[in-house]
């Protein structure tokens, strides 16, 4: 049966559709009622519809919430950078979404590392950002991947130690520690004017023992001729 079946649509040539007109009558009382699990199926299939838009512009509002947050990271090359935005660009495209060139490059640029602001700033002196490809930018700023590598290292070897840095800032920028620095180094020392405790003791107790010693006779006259004693 499948053999004659197959040489008759082959002899036939290919289905051609045809359209059929169903006459719609409207509703009676007599009418036969739809059934329960029909009504079900159809009101699934608006449901999955629904959620298919729904999910479509899920991801349409992800997707602009990675461009809005993409950033490098630290110490990635200028190449990885690259071929990260790259990709999302083309999730972007695909969904339709449209960004201006403008957006595209200013958020390619700004979203470089700390070493690339120097070259950033003469791309952007150079080139107008509506009009030029990040695609551009980028064959621009590879070119630059070595100077930027020193910077990164040179950067590094400064926050090895940060707590020495910060402690050196803080004393660096502290008016009232540079004042009472200045004082002290210039103030005179009072410590030569002031005698100590052990030195005054030491003087005191050298005259008396140079106190010449007076003989009972004179101080027994000395204290009789005294009018406060009388």
């Amino acid at each position: 049966p499948n053999g004659e079946a197959l040489r008759k649509c082959i002899l036939s040539g290919p289905y051609k559709p045809t359209t059929v007109l169903v006459q719609a009558l409207e509703a009676t009382d007599d009418s036969l009622a739809v059934p329960e699990h029909i009504t079900e199926l159809w009101e699934a299939i608006e449901r999955l519809q629904q959620g298919e838009s729904l999910n479509i512009q899920d991801m349409k509002t992800n997707l602009f919430w990675e461009f809005g947050k993409f950033t490098s990271h630290d110490g990635e090359t200028i190449e990885s950078y690259y071929t990260r935005f790259y990709k999302l660009m083309n999730e972007m495209i695909k969904n339709n979404l449209t960004v201006t060139t403008m957006q595209i490059n200013v958020e390619f640029l700004q979203q470089l590392q700390l070493e690339w602001s120097r070259f950033v700033t003469i791309v952007k002196q150079q080139h107008k950002l509506d009009e030029v490809s990040y695609h551009k930018l980028f064959d621009i700023l590879k070119q630059y991947q070595n100077e930027v590598n020193e910077l990164h290292a040179e950067r590094l070897v400064r926050n090895a130690n940060p707590l020495a840095l910060v402690a050196t800032a803080e004393v660096n920028q502290d008016p009232y520690y540079q004042t009472s620095t200045s004082h002290r180094s210039h103030a005179p020392s009072s410590k030569t004017s002031i005698p100590t405790r052990s030195h005054t003791t030491t003087r005191h107790k050298g005259k008396e023992i140079a106190k010449p010693i007076t003989p009972p006779s004179e101080t027994t006259s000395e204290e009789d001729n005294d009018p406060e004693q009388a």
